[in-house]
């Protein structure tokens, strides 16, 4: 299943209602009193078992899943999935139990046929959480008791605590999110991604979790994954504290079977449909639709990079190159919820997804892939870290960074960030319009500038790769502590444009610098 047609067929399955939260009690006597939440015969586990497990994988040619059951998985669509809920009596690690995060189990079905392996980990030891119809509530999909005990599960998510809502899941793929700082989900993270945006992208697996109960109370919550897929297996260590916003500490050791063209480090897929600069695409009613507007960049030589996101009229792949970049994510920087007017998707509230690298990672881009769409149901934005050249077989690959899921950035630039970007008719109004012209408004916010007045000196720097830039000018937005560059700019042809845009003040930077590709056919 593809990023363009994820978000569609899983809607659904992640909008199920809750059934009622019933009286919790320690684990230990939840087992004890029902007997239907098997666990299986314990065996040893750490990091460093489920490596072994990824590298004596990857010594094998790849065996696809088998899919049991699928005339029954089949019927368990959409609106079928809506009806089962997991029985919230039953969670792994309830209230009670010391554990910050109870985690409920997905039911597999019609999108998430191929079954995922959860274990319960105690210490050093782990057991098998075993499928029974027993876990679950059907509703009208009792048709769904028909399949086996050992049918496994689809994912699972973990729960805020005490509350009727979960806040992380794991579900089709390598796929995960989380609803980050202002609790509304968005934008999803992939374990990797391999050959996207090639005509032969692959979408490798996580088939098996490991749940670590906490070494102490208020610990680290640990999941283990291990990964599997045509061309490379792995294992992954996700940690995620219990005393702040969610952020996931990822390690992951890869083993590769087979070259790989474009390797994706530490994915992240995301909407953009239309927001201010190209307000004219948007068929919708609503003044701003996406998931995030822009990728923000920290380059390994320091400098900060906004680059507007679009919808392109045919896929278009901007890579910038970096050695040990410092950052990178999918944001969304626009927060007032004038700008969107949807009081069911609440837009404004989706979060901001930070990459940081905690080794360095060497030479190779950060890549974004944008693909056309024309409603907010379909993912087309999806960026990543490639390293340089193609991955051979036979590779062992380590990576390891944090993500953040908050509302702002976690390392903010000291520097004005862009706030805005619009486009329109280029000239001035009251005069003949020339042909051929847009005119640019770049709006900067924070840092230094707000210091500096309009007689200080503070210029804008405007650079194309097409065409040619026509008076450049900047200035304080009155009412605001906006500053405000505008330019216009004569197109060449129908190529890309790349365009570069900051303010300085005496030689130095006051602002991040913002990057747009404008497509004139798009």
């Amino acid at each position: 299943m593809d990023f363009l047609t994820r978000r569609r067929a899983l809607a659904g399955i992640a909008a199920a209602a809750f059934g009622p939260t019933l009286a919790a009690m320690p684990f230990s006597a939840a087992l004890a009193a029902d007997a239907a939440v098997k666990l299986g015969p314990s065996q040893p586990f750490d990091f460093e078992h489920l490596i072994a497990q990824a590298k004596a994988l990857a010594g094998h040619p790849y065996q696809p899943p088998v899919i049991r059951h699928a005339e029954i998985l089949d019927r368990i669509d959409a609106d079928a999935a809506q009806q089962i809920h997991f029985r919230s009596e039953r969670q792994l690690w309830p209230a009670g139990s010391g554990a910050p995060f109870p985690a409920q189990l997905y039911h597999p079905g019609k999108f998430s046929k191929a079954p995922v392996r959860i274990y319960q980990v105690t210490g050093a030891t782990a057991r098998e959480v075993q499928y029974s119809p027993s876990l679950f509530d059907f509703g009208s999909a009792e048709f769904a008791r028909k399949l086996p005990d050992d049918i496994g599960f689809a994912g699972f998510r973990l729960m805020h605590p005490g509350a009727r809502t979960d806040f992380l899941s794991f579900m089709g793929a390598s796929y995960f999110r989380s609803a980050g700082a202002l609790d509304q989900y968005g934008l999803s993270a992939r374990g990797i991604a391999v050959n996207a945006a090639t005509g032969r992208e692959e979408f490798p697996r996580f088939t098996g979790f490991w749940i670590a109960e906490p070494a102490a109370p208020g610990g680290d919550t640990v999941i283990h994954a291990l990964l599997d897929g045509p061309s490379l297996s792995g294992a992954y260590r996700i940690s995620l504290s219990s005393d702040r916003e969610p952020v996931l500490k990822i390690e992951t050791v890869l083993f590769v079977r087979k070259e790989i063209q474009r390797l994706g480090v530490a994915p992240l897929t995301s909407m953009f449909w239309y927001g201010k600069h190209n307000r004219a695409q948007g068929i919708d009613w609503r003044p701003e639709i996406h998931d995030s507007d822009g990728l923000a960049l920290a380059t390994g030589a320091g400098e900060r990079i906004w680059r507007p996101l679009n919808d392109p009229a045919t896929l278009k792949i901007s890579a910038f190159l970096d050695k040990d970049p410092q950052g990178f994510g999918l944001l969304q920087r626009e927060r007032d919820f004038a700008h969107y007017q949807d009081d069911i998707a609440f837009y404004g509230r989706r979060p901001s997804v930070w990459i940081e690298p905690l080794t360095p990672w060497g030479e190779g881009s950060v890549q974004l892939v944008e693909v056309p769409t024309n409603e907010d149901a379909i993912d087309n934005i999806t960026a990543f870290w490639v390293p340089k050249g193609p991955v051979k077989p036979g590779a062992e690959l380590r990576f390891a960074y944090n993500q953040y899921w908050l509302a702002d950035e976690p390392h903010p630039p000291e520097a004005a960030r862009v706030v805005a970007t619009r486009i329109g008719i280029g000239g001035v109004a009251g005069k003949p319009r020339p042909p051929g012209t847009k005119k640019f408004v770049v709006d900067f916010l924070g840092g230094p500038l707000e210091a500096l007045t309009r007689l200080d000196g503070v210029e804008p720097v405007v650079t194309a790769s097409r065409g040619r830039v026509v008076n450049p000018v900047a200035w304080p937005v009155v009412g605001t502590k906006n500053w405000r560059v505008s330019f216009d700019l004569a197109i060449e042809d129908v190529e890309p444009h790349d365009l570069r845009c900051y303010l300085r003040h005496e030689g130095a930077a006051m602002t991040e610098t913002w990057l747009y590709q404008f497509l004139p056919t798009g």
